[in-house]
């Protein structure tokens, strides 16, 4: 996301959405009454009677609407904005929905930023390119792969074979099928590995290293993108492993799918270790006014929480990082499951009401829950 001009005596933004993540983000950061504006097109009423509505042609204008509808598609990769017509050259208040997309520019009115539409917005200026990924974590039989890019973790492919073992009958034909499978594998890594800056490959056995051998001979540019990493599990389940574990954590630097997994594993590995973490509204509040808090999580659907106002209004006072996590993935139904937000501490400290027993904490069972 880049500032193309800040008004400071009116609040206005102009922003260029230049990543999947800036649309999320820009969804996060508009509110309902905000006048938001961008280049749009719209059926020009100015066209002769003769010409049904439907065929009338339409114009590409700017105009600006009073936002009452804030719609984001993480599939399509598109953020709807609807609302009346404010400011245009026609159709003043009228309906009509700003169709934004990656590329484009938008203005919005925002006099004063919350403390989480300023951590959207301060996460969104940071200057971070949003590098693609892949993930695979593989082995025979069962094997996933996806793509990370900004904050989407997208499935791309599930592989599942039923496979004899090398210490079973089948002969000739078993062993065909195991090279047909990595060839398998292999083609889905070169069809889809040119456009991401890197491949991890990850799994119990060593099917991972056979895989890189096989680009190393098919594809040997393609190979050098390659990282190798041990994980108990593949398909899905060893993805997920991968991110939480931190095992990656040089090659994925830069990605905010994967910052975002593995804070809240952070979260959830202090929890379990007793006083250097703070779950839910109240813990998470009496942490800030001590003074202990190093990162406040949030989800992105408590942002206009008013009970969580005044504790990401004390985090930025405290100078404590706040990080937004999406509610729609794993580590935000983790997140959830725990109150939607919670702290990571920067030295062991006990919640007065956790000291005195006071039931009805989300802690009672951290990995349960999340």
């Amino acid at each position: 996301m880049r500032l193309v001009h800040r008004d400071p005596t009116t609040g206005r933004l102009r922003l260029r959405l230049e990543t999947p993540s800036d649309l999320w983000r820009l969804a996060r950061l508009v509110r309902p009454g905000d006048r938001v504006g961008a280049s749009t097109t719209r059926r020009d009423p100015e066209a002769p009677e003769e010409v049904s509505g439907a065929e009338r042609t339409r114009r590409r204008i700017y105009l600006t609407v009073r936002a009452e509808q804030v719609e984001f598609h993480g599939f399509s990769q598109h953020v709807r904005i609807t609302g009346p017509i404010v400011e245009g050259p026609f159709d003043i208040g009228r309906h009509h929905t700003l169709d934004l997309a990656e590329g484009e520019e938008v203005t919005l009115d925002k006099p004063a930023l919350s403390s989480g539409e300023q951590a959207v917005l301060d996460e969104g200026l940071s200057g971070r390119a949003d590098p693609t990924l892949l993930l695979a974590a593989v082995d025979w039989g069962d094997s996933s792969l996806v793509r990370l890019r900004g904050r989407a973790i997208e499935p791309v492919a599930d592989v599942r074979r039923t496979l004899a073992g090398k210490r079973y009958a089948g002969g000739q034909q078993a062993e065909k099928d195991r090279s047909a499978y990595v060839a398998e594998l292999a083609d889905l890594l070169r069809r889809e590995g040119p456009t991401a800056s890197a491949i991890l490959l990850a799994g119990p056995g060593f099917l991972k290293e056979e895989l890189l051998h096989r680009l190393g001979e098919v594809d040997p540019a393609l190979a050098k993108k390659v990282r190798v990493y041990p994980t108990a599990e593949s398909g899905r389940v060893g993805v997920d492993e991968l991110l939480r574990s931190g095992r990656a954590s040089e090659a994925l630097r830069g990605s905010v799918a994967a910052e975002e997994t593995e804070i809240v594993e952070r979260l959830i590995r202090a929890l379990a270790g007793g006083t250097r973490a703070a779950v839910g509204p109240r813990e998470v509040a009496e942490a800030i006014e001590a003074g202990a808090v190093e990162t406040v999580l949030v989800s992105d659907r408590r942002l206009t929480d008013p009970e969580f106002a005044p504790i990401l209004d004390g985090a930025r006072t405290a100078r404590a990082r706040v990080f937004v996590v999406r509610e729609d993935g794993d580590a935000g139904r983790r997140l959830a499951a725990l109150g939607g937000t919670g702290a990571i501490l920067r030295y062991d400290w006990m919640s007065p009401e956790r000291a005195r027993g006071s039931p009805g904490s989300p802690r009672g069972s951290p990995r349960d829950a999340a």
